[in-house]
């Protein structure tokens, strides 16, 4: 199996040197990753015009019923991916993604309306991908770097796998349902060799579990009274998140439209020229805050960063509608402005928030409730424009969801924000009173 693919030389060196480890841990992930999305994502590179289904457009429904399926697979994986041991993570990817690219061969062999089933199917093994792959970064002194690395690959792979789906289809002649199925062929083998290479990571050192807080599979009764005890906090965390996914998702997965509209649809470059500044930046940025050792200084800094990506998104989409900005800058702020606020969440969020309030716990378990309800409200909105034929394009659409969910982000996570700093400050008074206790109790004993 492939869990017993191991090289010692590999493991050993990585051990004994940090910052090879952090490259080579940050590389490894970020290649599978990018690799799982050319089965997630290539279908939303072509816009299926001439094909409906009870009159709703047909990119539309595949677009639901895969996220219906990533949002099955987000609840599952609640359990799933918090009680995940280290052994079983190599193999559970390999066949998850093999399950996937099954689906889109019988999405391209099947007829239009058994496509939506098979894009249920896909979806369901994808959701479940990032847990896994984030499980082999967390608790370490470098989580941070290693894992704004990985969610780099969330903005920049999402194009990549685009712009070489459009490239088949004008090149290669590459129908729009077989599309999928082909690009994901494409990056099959390459997978299978960067899983290999992240089964070399070795496990946190006890100098990681000193700083950062052991990680360990959660039991049932450690995640319910993990969400008991923040549950105010937990519910301000996931309505934002909830907010940052649905506008990331209209953005990701109608990129072809909205670039169509904007007179760009014959380009399949935009694609990925468009994501490299908000890959860039992001990388940058987020890597920065592994030089903060204290865990509550860097958590303060995640919800400014948070805020400060609802401020981007507000004032360029502004700018747009004020025809101040070309469409191009403005899907590159809003991406800024969108993962600005998304990668966060995506590892250092609930990573440094783990660190400050040490309690048995693990961030897949957090992610995997924040994205079970971020992909539901994904679902919502999609039903909701299709249903009561909201009579927008997706331009406009994006606008004014992105002018709403902005002005209610920025609030909901300055609430997050008071609600943990308050949570904070009463744990430390209580580790005083408790220390100081001890030191009365030990002079008595003397």
């Amino acid at each position: 199996m492939l869990r017993r693919i191991r090289f010692p030389c590999i493991t050993y060196h990585l051990e004994k040197n940090a910052v090879l480890l952090t490259i080579y841990a940050g590389v490894a992930t970020f290649f599978t990753y990018s690799c799982m999305y050319a089965f997630r994502k290539p279908f939303t590179a072509a816009t299926f015009q001439q094909t409906e289904m009870f009159s709703v457009g047909y990119k539309t429904l595949l677009v639901i019923a895969q996220l219906l399926g990533y949002t099955l697979s987000k609840f599952i994986g609640i359990k799933w991916i918090a009680e995940l041991r280290s052994e079983h993570r190599a193999a559970g990817i390999i066949l998850l993604i093999f399950i996937a690219w099954i689906a889109l061969l019988l999405f391209a062999i099947l007829p239009p309306a058994a496509g939506v089933v098979c894009m249920f199917l896909n979806g369901i093994p994808l959701g479940l991908i990032w847990g896994i792959v984030f499980s082999y970064l967390e608790g370490r002194r470098t989580t941070e770097m290693m894992g704004a690395v990985l969610t780099v690959s969330f903005i920049f792979s999402s194009g990549v796998v685009k712009s070489v789906g459009k490239w088949l289809m004008i090149n290669c002649s590459v129908s729009e349902m077989a599309m999928p199925f082909v690009t994901g062929a494409v990056f099959i083998f390459p997978l299978i060799v960067f899983v290999v290479l992240l089964e070399q990571i070795p496990h946190p050192s006890r100098e990681d579990k000193a700083l950062r807080w052991e990680r360990v599979p959660m039991s049932a009764v450690q995640r319910r009274d993990f969400l008991k005890h923040f549950l105010p906090g937990i519910v301000l965390l996931v309505v934002t998140y909830v907010f940052l996914t649905v506008l990331r998702d209209i953005r990701d997965n109608f990129a072809a439209d909205i670039w169509q509209e904007n007179g760009y649809g014959k380009a399949p470059a935009i694609f990925t020229f468009s994501e490299i500044p908000a890959s860039v930046l992001i990388l940058f940025m987020m890597s920065l805050l592994v030089l903060i050792q204290d865990n509550y200084e860097a958590l303060k800094i995640n919800f400014i960063l948070i805020t400060l990506g609802w401020v981007i998104s507000l004032l360029s989409t502004l700018l747009f509608r004020s025809s101040a900005l070309s469409p191009v800058i403005w899907m590159m702020l809003t991406g800024i402005g969108l993962y600005m606020g998304y990668v966060p969440f995506n590892c250092m969020l609930f990573e440094r928030l783990i660190a400050v309030f040490r309690r048995p716990s693990n961030v897949g378990f957090l992610m995997y409730v924040a994205d079970s309800f971020g992909y539901l409200g994904s679902i919502a909105v999609l039903l909701f424009r299709e249903f009561f034929k909201v009579p927008m394009s997706w331009t406009h659409f994006f606008q004014h969801a992105l002018l709403v969910a902005s002005i209610a982000g920025t609030v909901l996570i300055a609430a997050s924000y008071v609600y943990f700093s308050w949570r904070y400050k009463k744990t430390v008074k209580l580790d005083e009173g408790d220390k100081l206790i001890e030191e009365k109790s030990s002079v008595y004993k003397i």
